[in-house]
């Protein structure tokens, strides 16, 4: 450590030409600093080792010349610095409000950082190997220090996402077993519903292809029994019964065939089915009326008789 030094004042003066009054001041509170640090750093040395003050006056005098030369450099910098900036200041235009506004806010921020460095003392490092050993183990105990608490920091956080990782796994696994579990699902609708797609058109198809053949198996009995009527019980006025063989005179009402009587009963029966009864007029022949009563193809209505209906062969 360095012994108790005189006054910085006391020093010989830097190389570098005086910029100014403002220099100066600022040279000579920089002067005072280190005088204060080289001050400190003697006390120190004078408990520790006890040497005497004058072994070490030339490099205490040597040391303040470095260190006023380095704060006159390093305040050389800081004017030269704002010397551009206040140049940049004025030939560069404001094109904004923002722009001046954020170089209003580094010019502050400049001020501010130049005040820290006006408020800093220098630090003296002796030229002593113990002394520098001593301050490397203490610099590398804190570097360690703040690399064990950062390692602890760097662990847990560490743990914590190892935790979140595996709730987020777990989670994925659930939610990829329920997919499955919906996709076949799906899948297994799909294939009921194509089934049953298939099964209802080939029951469409079944049912048109009974329904036509119902149709024409309607139209072949319709024309068989047209053509037994037509054969066996033909319009009573072709057959001469429907009038006397001595008459000469037309019957005043047409008479209508059988086949008629019956298609009028059947659209009655099916169209109103809740009254089927037809009324007999004239036109309708009396033998045929009393083949059908008789056969049990017709039935007569039980309060009136001049009305019947077709027997209900499907009930």
């Amino acid at each position: 450590m360095l012994p108790n030094a005189t006054s910085p004042r006391q020093a010989p003066s830097p190389p570098h030409p005086v910029p100014g009054a403002s220099s100066v001041t600022r040279r000579d509170a920089a002067s005072e600093r280190g005088a204060r640090a080289t001050e400190g750093a003697g006390a120190a040395g004078r408990a520790e080792r006890g040497a005497t003050m004058t072994e070490y006056l030339p490099e205490i005098a040597i040391g303040n010349e470095g260190l006023l030369d380095e704060c006159e450099s390093v305040w050389k910098q800081m004017e030269e610095c704002q010397t551009k900036l206040m140049l940049l200041r004025t030939e560069m235009p404001v094109k904004s409000h923002s722009q001046l506004s954020l170089l209003m806010m580094q010019g502050k921020a400049l001020a501010a950082e130049c005040s820290q460095w006006q408020k800093r003392s220098p630090e003296v490092v002796s030229t002593d190997s113990e002394v520098l050993l001593a301050l490397g183990k203490e610099e590398l105990q804190k570097v360690k220090n703040e690399l064990e608490m950062m390692l602890s920091t760097v662990q847990s956080k560490t743990r914590k996402l190892d935790e979140d990782l595996k709730r987020e796994q777990q989670w994925y696994d659930e939610q990829k077993q329920i997919l499955d579990v919906l996709n076949e699902k799906e899948s297994k609708t799909q294939d009921e519903q194509l089934s049953k797609k298939s099964l209802n058109a080939r029951t469409f198809c079944e049912l048109q292809n009974n329904i036509l053949k119902i149709k024409m198996y309607k139209e072949e009995l319709l024309s068989s029994l047209g053509g037994f009527l037509e054969e066996h019980f033909p319009h009573p006025e072709k057959g001469g019964s429907g009038k006397k063989e001595d008459s000469s005179e037309d019957p005043a009402v047409k008479l209508i065939t059988l086949h008629e009587i019956l298609e009028i009963l059947i659209n009655e029966a099916v169209t109103t089915p809740h009254e089927p009864y037809v009324t007999i007029n004239d036109s309708f022949w009396p033998p045929y009326i009393e083949l059908l009563l008789r056969s049990g193809i017709a039935l007569r209505h039980p309060e009136d008789p001049n009305r019947m209906r077709l027997e209900a062969f499907h009930m």
